[in-house]
Formats: C-alpha cells, structure tokens, sequence
C-alpha cells in the first residue's frame, strides 16, 4: 500500500477518538487546498501561513472544537520508519497552524533510536506553548493506533479542559 492509501484510515481513527472528546473536523489535505472551513479558523493576522502551505501541506488537517475557541490539529503520515526528517516535516506544520494536537503517524512501529533520540534531545517533539508532537503506529489490519509515544493524549484529562 501506499501512504496516500492510509489518509482514510487513519483520518476514521483519528475521527473516532476525538469524536469520545467532543466536535471535530478533519479534511484530506495532502493533495489538494485547504477547504474554507479550515481557512475560515485561521486568524487573520496569521493569514500569511498559507503561503508557505500552498505546495505543501499535512496529510490531513482540522480543528477541535472547545468552548471558546477552535484547536488546531495536524496529523502526517508515513508508510516507512520514522526518521528525524519526519519530526521536522511534522513540527514544521504544527508551528505554522499553530497547533493545539499534532500527530506523526507511522505504518511501522517507533524506532527505539528515534525514541531515545527524543530523550537525548529534549526538545525534540516540543512545540510552542507546552505543546507536543505525538508519534503514533497505525495498525491497518485493525484500522487503528497501537501505539503513542511519548503518551496517549486521548487517556490526559488535562488536555479536555
């Protein structure tokens, strides 16, 4: 299979675990423009980010709604190992949507270099305002994640509030 084989899947996955947490709305993203409705939540002051993502783009990206305002989300997606090119692909993204959750998917399972990478280099998966990027393994035989690193955000209660 290849990557663009996995946006479906892992867009319904993604749907279904933050539909438990309340509306959501995640488009396709990868191939074609942002909708209106993402543009639309983008604040106007920060409407030049669409320059830098007229050509490229996160496989998918949405929104999460909170009581007073609507949280960005980005999820990239690799049919490969991760690699560090893919942390920055990924962190480049959450930084100029300024996201609130931010996802690098991976077919394959998390390379402990990777991880203890990460380790070494603290900030690694950081993102502005104690925000983190999140790597996840999708298991396609189970149209699902298998596994977070560093953490399942969905089971941090202090994400919801």
């Amino acid at each position: 299979m290849t990557e663009k084989d996995y946006y479906e899947p892992v867009r319904n996955a993604f749907e279904k675990l933050f539909s438990v947490k309340g509306q959501t709305y995640l488009e396709i993203t990868a191939e074609k423009p942002f909708s209106n409705k993402i543009k639309e939540k983008i604040p106007d002051h920060r409407g030049i980010v669409f320059s830098f993502l007229k050509d490229v783009r996160p496989d998918i990206t949405g929104f999460f709604k909170r009581t007073y305002s609507d949280e960005f989300i980005i999820i990239e997606i690799k049919n490969e190992p991760l690699k560090i090119e893919h942390i920055y692909q990924a962190k480049r993204y959450a930084e100029l949507l300024d996201t609130r959750f931010a996802f690098l998917v991976s077919t394959e399972e998390i390379p402990n270099e990777i991880k203890k990478l990460t380790k070494a280099v603290s900030f690694m998966l950081s993102l502005p305002y104690y925000k983190k990027l999140i790597l996840c393994q999708f298991d396609e035989k189970r149209n699902e994640i298998a596994d977070w690193y560093e953490e399942n955000p969905f089971e941090k209660e202090s994400n919801w509030k």
